[in-house]
């Protein structure tokens, strides 16, 4: 029997790539708690129980058959001054945009929707 995939330590939110353009969006929810993709890393979706984080494993299996993003997976997060923060390197990078040029990507404030995309 194989063994079940162990999942990150929670809080976590979802973040992967859009099919269309690569950008790297999160899952958030709207007033109505319907799930969908942002570009903003501020307004992720945070799962701070198994049961939430199930539901954003339902949607990324969902959205990765729908070809709408690739490369979807849970990662763990901090919350600081409210917003959550990967706490790995790579997803913290992958947040904010090219590290050559801090002047482009999230970082520089590009590129960020405030409304969800979906």
């Amino acid at each position: 029997m194989a063994a079940a995939a162990k999942r990150v330590p929670l809080p976590a939110t979802l973040l992967a790539n859009d099919l269309l353009d690569g950008d790297v969006v999160f899952a958030t929810a709207d007033g109505a708690g319907t799930l969908a993709w942002t570009r903003d890393p501020v307004l992720a979706l945070v799962a701070t129980d198994n049961a939430a984080a199930d539901r954003l494993e339902a949607f990324a299996a969902a959205q990765l058959r729908g070809n709408k993003v690739v490369d979807a997976y849970l990662v763990d997060v901090a919350i600081e001054s409210g917003s959550p923060v990967p706490r790995h390197f790579r997803e913290r990078f992958k947040t904010l945009g090219p590290s050559n040029r801090p002047d482009l990507g999230k970082q520089a404030g590009e590129g960020i929707v405030a409304a969800p995309k979906g």
